[in-house]
């Protein structure tokens, strides 16, 4: 089995900076697209930001210029880093990963348990 490990939510006061992690472990053969999702409150979750396993990025327009995705695939990890932060952009942010396990070549779709963002003055 395959889980997704998150870390780096909080509080944040507007014009400030999170950098969210997010680390796969288990039987992995390969991670192919990962991407950061956020829920707000009250509404659906959304798109933030996706990287391919060659790092080709996308953002959603409000994360643009502001939020940065990267991996780094030794350590089967994804990062966010967001600076200028609005309040807004609170929400509960999770992971996601396209995995391949290691005995089994069929891509399935993993979801972190998600962190909470807060950004408030």
């Amino acid at each position: 089995q395959v889980q997704l490990a998150e870390s780096g939510g909080g509080l944040v006061q507007p014009g400030g900076s999170l950098r969210l992690s997010c680390q796969a472990s288990g039987s992995i053969g390969s991670i192919y697209v990962m991407g950061w999702y956020r829920q707000p409150p009250g509404k659906q979750r959304e798109l933030v930001a996706i990287i391919s396993s060659g790092g080709t990025t996308n953002y959603a327009d409000s994360a643009k210029g502001r939020f940065t995705i990267s991996r780094d695939n030794a350590k089967n990890t994804m990062y966010l880093q967001m600076n200028s932060l609005k309040p807004e952009d609170t929400a509960v942010y999770y992971c996601n990963m396209i995995i391949t396990l290691a005995t089994i070549s069929v891509p399935r779709n993993y979801w972190g348990q998600g962190t909470q963002v807060t950004v408030s003055s």
